[in-house]
Protein backbone atom coordinates (compact mmCIF):
# COMPACT_ATOMS: atom_id res chain seq x y z
CA UNK A 1 0.00 0.00 0.00
CA UNK A 2 1.23 3.48 -0.89
CA UNK A 3 0.90 5.07 2.54
CA UNK A 4 2.34 8.45 3.44
CA UNK A 5 3.49 9.52 6.87
CA UNK A 6 0.03 10.81 7.83
CA UNK A 7 -1.45 7.32 7.67
CA UNK A 8 1.08 6.22 10.26
CA UNK A 9 0.58 9.33 12.40
CA UNK A 10 -3.20 8.99 12.26
CA UNK A 11 -3.19 5.29 13.14
CA UNK A 12 -0.81 5.73 16.08
CA UNK A 13 -2.85 8.71 17.31
CA UNK A 14 -5.93 6.46 17.25
CA UNK A 15 -4.08 3.78 19.25
CA UNK A 16 -2.92 6.28 21.88
CA UNK A 17 -6.42 7.75 22.14
CA UNK A 18 -7.97 4.31 22.70
CA UNK A 19 -5.38 3.43 25.35
CA UNK A 20 -6.00 6.74 27.13
CA UNK A 21 -9.75 6.12 26.99
CA UNK A 22 -9.28 2.61 28.35
CA UNK A 23 -7.08 3.47 31.32
CA UNK A 24 -8.29 7.01 32.00
CA UNK A 25 -12.05 6.39 31.88
CA UNK A 26 -13.17 2.76 31.70
CA UNK A 27 -10.50 1.33 34.02
CA UNK A 28 -9.58 4.37 36.07
CA UNK A 29 -10.52 2.47 39.23
CA UNK A 30 -9.15 -1.03 39.75
CA UNK A 31 -11.90 -3.64 39.51
CA UNK A 32 -12.45 -7.24 38.54
CA UNK A 33 -13.13 -7.49 34.80
CA UNK A 34 -16.05 -9.89 34.39
CA UNK A 35 -16.57 -12.02 31.24
CA UNK A 36 -19.55 -9.86 30.18
CA UNK A 37 -17.47 -6.67 30.23
CA UNK A 38 -14.57 -8.46 28.53
CA UNK A 39 -16.91 -9.83 25.86
CA UNK A 40 -18.17 -6.33 25.06
CA UNK A 41 -14.61 -5.05 24.67
CA UNK A 42 -13.62 -8.03 22.51
CA UNK A 43 -16.58 -7.24 20.25
CA UNK A 44 -15.53 -3.57 20.13
CA UNK A 45 -11.94 -4.38 19.13
CA UNK A 46 -13.00 -6.94 16.51
CA UNK A 47 -15.56 -4.48 15.10
CA UNK A 48 -12.91 -1.74 14.89
CA UNK A 49 -10.53 -4.12 13.11
CA UNK A 50 -13.23 -5.12 10.62
CA UNK A 51 -14.16 -1.45 10.03
CA UNK A 52 -10.48 -0.77 9.36
CA UNK A 53 -10.44 -3.68 6.88
CA UNK A 54 -13.57 -2.28 5.21
CA UNK A 55 -11.84 1.09 4.89
CA UNK A 56 -8.86 -0.58 3.23
CA UNK A 57 -11.22 -2.35 0.80
CA UNK A 58 -12.98 0.89 -0.11
CA UNK A 59 -9.95 3.15 -0.40
CA UNK A 60 -7.39 0.65 -1.68
CA UNK A 61 -8.38 -2.90 -2.69
CA UNK A 62 -10.22 -6.04 -1.59
CA UNK A 63 -6.94 -7.98 -1.77
CA UNK A 64 -5.26 -5.61 0.71
CA UNK A 65 -8.29 -5.90 3.02
CA UNK A 66 -8.17 -9.72 2.92
CA UNK A 67 -4.43 -9.56 3.60
CA UNK A 68 -5.04 -7.41 6.68
CA UNK A 69 -7.78 -9.76 7.94
CA UNK A 70 -5.56 -12.82 7.39
CA UNK A 71 -2.71 -11.25 9.36
CA UNK A 72 -5.14 -10.18 12.08
CA UNK A 73 -6.60 -13.70 12.40
CA UNK A 74 -3.11 -15.23 12.61
CA UNK A 75 -2.10 -12.82 15.38
CA UNK A 76 -5.34 -13.32 17.33
CA UNK A 77 -5.11 -17.12 17.12
CA UNK A 78 -1.50 -17.18 18.29
CA UNK A 79 -2.42 -14.87 21.19
CA UNK A 80 -4.61 -17.64 22.66
CA UNK A 81 -1.47 -19.65 23.39
CA UNK A 82 -0.02 -16.49 24.93
CA UNK A 83 -3.12 -16.19 27.15
CA UNK A 84 -2.59 -19.71 28.47
CA UNK A 85 0.91 -18.80 29.67
CA UNK A 86 -0.32 -15.56 31.25
CA UNK A 87 -3.01 -17.51 33.12
CA UNK A 88 -0.30 -19.77 34.58
CA UNK A 89 1.82 -16.78 35.62
CA UNK A 90 -1.09 -14.98 37.32
CA UNK A 91 -2.11 -18.19 39.04
CA UNK A 92 1.40 -18.94 40.32
CA UNK A 93 1.87 -15.46 41.81
CA UNK A 94 -1.76 -15.29 42.99
CA UNK A 95 -2.28 -11.89 41.39
CA UNK A 96 -5.58 -10.41 42.70
CA UNK A 97 -8.08 -10.30 39.86
CA UNK A 98 -8.77 -6.59 40.22
CA UNK A 99 -5.08 -5.77 39.59
CA UNK A 100 -4.63 -8.04 36.57
CA UNK A 101 -5.87 -5.40 34.13
CA UNK A 102 -3.14 -2.97 35.23
CA UNK A 103 -0.44 -5.56 34.56
CA UNK A 104 -1.88 -6.37 31.16
CA UNK A 105 -2.32 -2.69 30.26
CA UNK A 106 1.35 -1.88 30.81
CA UNK A 107 2.28 -5.22 29.31
CA UNK A 108 0.44 -4.19 26.15
CA UNK A 109 2.33 -0.88 26.05
CA UNK A 110 5.62 -2.77 26.11
CA UNK A 111 4.31 -5.27 23.54
CA UNK A 112 3.35 -2.46 21.16
CA UNK A 113 6.86 -1.02 21.34
CA UNK A 114 8.50 -4.43 20.87
CA UNK A 115 6.24 -5.43 17.99
CA UNK A 116 6.80 -2.10 16.23
CA UNK A 117 10.57 -2.51 16.61
CA UNK A 118 10.53 -6.13 15.38
CA UNK A 119 8.37 -5.25 12.38
CA UNK A 120 10.68 -2.40 11.45
CA UNK A 121 13.75 -4.62 11.70
CA UNK A 122 12.04 -7.44 9.79
CA UNK A 123 11.03 -5.07 7.00
CA UNK A 124 14.56 -3.73 6.68
CA UNK A 125 16.10 -7.20 6.68
CA UNK A 126 13.72 -8.52 4.04
CA UNK A 127 14.31 -5.47 1.87
CA UNK A 128 18.10 -5.97 1.95
CA UNK A 129 18.44 -9.75 2.32
CA UNK A 130 15.71 -11.75 0.60
CA UNK A 131 17.13 -15.02 1.93
CA UNK A 132 15.93 -13.99 5.41
CA UNK A 133 12.49 -15.03 4.18
CA UNK A 134 13.62 -18.66 4.09
CA UNK A 135 15.10 -18.36 7.58
CA UNK A 136 11.71 -17.13 8.82
CA UNK A 137 9.99 -19.99 7.02
CA UNK A 138 12.29 -22.61 8.54
CA UNK A 139 11.77 -21.09 12.00
CA UNK A 140 7.99 -21.37 11.61
CA UNK A 141 8.13 -24.99 10.45
CA UNK A 142 10.38 -25.93 13.38
CA UNK A 143 8.16 -24.01 15.82
CA UNK A 144 5.04 -25.70 14.45
CA UNK A 145 6.52 -29.18 14.82
CA UNK A 146 7.78 -28.42 18.33
CA UNK A 147 4.38 -27.04 19.33
CA UNK A 148 2.65 -30.24 18.19
CA UNK A 149 4.89 -32.44 20.33
CA UNK A 150 5.54 -30.30 23.39
CA UNK A 151 3.80 -31.13 26.66
CA UNK A 152 1.67 -28.79 28.74
CA UNK A 153 4.30 -27.80 31.30
CA UNK A 154 3.41 -25.97 34.49
CA UNK A 155 4.99 -22.61 35.27
CA UNK A 156 7.69 -23.00 37.92
CA UNK A 157 8.48 -19.51 39.14
CA UNK A 158 11.32 -20.37 41.50
CA UNK A 159 13.19 -22.15 38.69
CA UNK A 160 12.50 -19.51 36.02
CA UNK A 161 15.74 -17.77 34.92
CA UNK A 162 13.90 -14.46 34.34
CA UNK A 163 12.55 -14.49 37.88
CA UNK A 164 15.98 -15.26 39.29
CA UNK A 165 17.69 -12.61 37.19
CA UNK A 166 15.23 -9.83 38.10
CA UNK A 167 15.43 -10.69 41.79
CA UNK A 168 19.21 -10.37 41.64
CA UNK A 169 18.91 -6.87 40.19
CA UNK A 170 16.08 -5.43 42.31
CA UNK A 171 15.07 -5.84 45.95
CA UNK A 172 11.59 -7.36 46.18
CA UNK A 173 8.90 -7.66 48.81
CA UNK A 174 6.65 -10.71 48.89
CA UNK A 175 3.57 -8.60 49.66
CA UNK A 176 1.33 -6.80 47.18
CA UNK A 177 0.75 -3.09 47.77
CA UNK A 178 -2.47 -2.53 45.89
CA UNK A 179 -1.77 -2.08 42.19
CA UNK A 180 1.62 -0.46 42.78
CA UNK A 181 4.74 -1.83 41.14
CA UNK A 182 6.97 -0.33 43.87
CA UNK A 183 6.48 0.06 47.61
CA UNK A 184 8.32 1.07 50.78
CA UNK A 185 9.44 -1.68 53.17
CA UNK A 186 11.72 -1.17 56.18
CA UNK A 187 12.44 2.38 55.02
CA UNK A 188 13.65 1.50 51.51
CA UNK A 189 12.05 1.38 48.10
CA UNK A 190 11.35 -2.16 46.91
CA UNK A 191 9.58 -3.76 43.97
CA UNK A 192 6.33 -5.64 44.52
CA UNK A 193 5.45 -9.03 42.99
CA UNK A 194 3.27 -7.13 40.51
CA UNK A 195 6.41 -5.75 38.82
CA UNK A 196 7.88 -9.25 38.57
CA UNK A 197 4.67 -10.46 36.95
CA UNK A 198 4.81 -7.54 34.49
CA UNK A 199 8.39 -8.43 33.50
CA UNK A 200 7.33 -12.05 32.91
CA UNK A 201 4.35 -10.97 30.81
CA UNK A 202 6.64 -8.76 28.69
CA UNK A 203 9.14 -11.59 28.25
CA UNK A 204 6.31 -13.95 27.30
CA UNK A 205 5.20 -11.58 24.56
CA UNK A 206 8.80 -11.28 23.36
CA UNK A 207 8.92 -15.05 22.89
CA UNK A 208 5.59 -15.14 21.07
CA UNK A 209 6.62 -12.21 18.87
CA UNK A 210 9.49 -14.32 17.54
CA UNK A 211 6.84 -16.67 16.11
CA UNK A 212 4.12 -14.22 15.17
CA UNK A 213 6.16 -11.57 13.36
CA UNK A 214 7.72 -14.02 10.84
CA UNK A 215 4.26 -15.59 10.40
CA UNK A 216 2.68 -12.36 9.27
CA UNK A 217 5.55 -11.65 6.86
CA UNK A 218 4.45 -14.82 5.08
CA UNK A 219 1.15 -13.10 4.38
CA UNK A 220 2.51 -9.73 3.27
CA UNK A 221 5.67 -7.69 3.21
CA UNK A 222 3.72 -4.43 3.33
CA UNK A 223 4.89 -2.78 6.58
CA UNK A 224 1.63 -0.87 7.07
CA UNK A 225 -0.52 -4.01 6.86
CA UNK A 226 1.92 -6.00 9.02
CA UNK A 227 1.99 -3.26 11.64
CA UNK A 228 -1.73 -2.49 11.79
CA UNK A 229 -2.87 -6.13 11.92
CA UNK A 230 -0.38 -6.80 14.71
CA UNK A 231 -1.43 -3.73 16.71
CA UNK A 232 -5.15 -4.47 16.45
CA UNK A 233 -4.53 -8.02 17.70
CA UNK A 234 -2.39 -6.78 20.60
CA UNK A 235 -4.96 -4.14 21.60
CA UNK A 236 -7.62 -6.82 21.95
CA UNK A 237 -5.38 -9.20 23.91
CA UNK A 238 -6.36 -7.89 27.37
CA UNK A 239 -10.07 -8.26 26.75
CA UNK A 240 -9.50 -11.67 25.17
CA UNK A 241 -7.61 -12.73 28.30
CA UNK A 242 -10.46 -11.81 30.65
CA UNK A 243 -12.96 -13.51 28.36
CA UNK A 244 -11.01 -16.76 27.98
CA UNK A 245 -8.98 -17.03 31.20
CA UNK A 246 -11.45 -19.38 32.88
CA UNK A 247 -11.98 -21.61 29.85
CA UNK A 248 -8.75 -21.48 27.85
CA UNK A 249 -7.62 -24.88 29.15
CA UNK A 250 -10.69 -26.46 27.58
CA UNK A 251 -9.18 -25.76 24.16
CA UNK A 252 -6.57 -28.44 24.71
CA UNK A 253 -6.41 -29.37 21.02
CA UNK A 254 -5.94 -25.79 19.85
CA UNK A 255 -2.15 -26.11 20.03
CA UNK A 256 -2.32 -28.74 17.27
CA UNK A 257 -4.33 -26.34 15.13
CA UNK A 258 -1.79 -23.59 15.76
CA UNK A 259 1.01 -26.05 14.94
CA UNK A 260 -0.65 -26.82 11.58
CA UNK A 261 -1.09 -23.10 10.85
CA UNK A 262 2.53 -22.25 11.68
CA UNK A 263 3.82 -25.17 9.61
CA UNK A 264 1.56 -24.22 6.69
CA UNK A 265 2.79 -20.62 6.78
CA UNK A 266 6.40 -21.76 7.03
CA UNK A 267 6.05 -24.09 4.03
CA UNK A 268 4.33 -21.25 2.14
CA UNK A 269 7.36 -19.02 2.78
CA UNK A 270 9.88 -21.71 1.86
CA UNK A 271 8.00 -22.58 -1.33
CA UNK A 272 7.55 -19.01 -2.53
CA UNK A 273 9.90 -19.42 -5.54
CA UNK A 274 7.86 -22.39 -6.81
CA UNK A 275 4.21 -21.82 -5.87
CA UNK A 276 1.85 -19.16 -4.61
CA UNK A 277 -1.10 -19.70 -2.27
CA UNK A 278 -3.86 -17.12 -2.87
CA UNK A 279 -4.59 -14.94 0.17
CA UNK A 280 -8.26 -16.00 0.22
CA UNK A 281 -7.22 -19.68 0.29
CA UNK A 282 -4.82 -19.00 3.17
CA UNK A 283 -7.53 -17.21 5.15
CA UNK A 284 -10.06 -20.02 4.64
CA UNK A 285 -7.47 -22.65 5.59
CA UNK A 286 -6.51 -20.79 8.79
CA UNK A 287 -10.11 -20.21 9.87
CA UNK A 288 -11.07 -23.82 9.13
CA UNK A 289 -8.11 -25.18 11.11
CA UNK A 290 -8.98 -22.97 14.10
CA UNK A 291 -12.64 -23.97 13.96
CA UNK A 292 -11.82 -27.69 13.75
CA UNK A 293 -9.31 -27.61 16.63
CA UNK A 294 -11.64 -25.60 18.89
CA UNK A 295 -14.65 -27.72 17.96
CA UNK A 296 -12.72 -30.95 18.57
CA UNK A 297 -11.61 -29.65 21.98
CA UNK A 298 -15.24 -29.12 22.98
CA UNK A 299 -16.45 -32.44 21.57
CA UNK A 300 -13.59 -34.42 23.14
CA UNK A 301 -12.70 -32.50 26.35
CA UNK A 302 -9.48 -33.27 28.19
CA UNK A 303 -9.80 -35.31 31.34
CA UNK A 304 -9.93 -33.11 34.44
CA UNK A 305 -10.01 -29.91 32.39
CA UNK A 306 -10.55 -26.93 34.68
CA UNK A 307 -9.70 -23.25 34.68
CA UNK A 308 -6.64 -22.13 36.62
CA UNK A 309 -7.30 -18.43 36.88
CA UNK A 310 -5.60 -16.86 39.89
Amino acid sequence: MATNIWFWVGFNAFVLAMLALDLGIFHRKAHVVRPKEAGIWVAVWVALAMLFAAGIAVFHSTHAALTFVTGYVIEESLSVDNIFVIVLIFSYFRVPEKYQHRVLFWGIIGALIMRGTFIGLGTLLLARFHWILYVFGAMLVITGIRMAFKGDDDFKGDENPIVRGVRRILPFTNEYDGQRFFSIANGRRVATPLLLVLVLVEFTDLIFAIDSIPAIFAVTRDPFLVYTSNIFAILGLRSMYFLLADVVQRFHLLKYGLAVILTFIGVKMLGEPWFTVPIATSLVMILATLALSIGASLVWPAKGSTGVRG
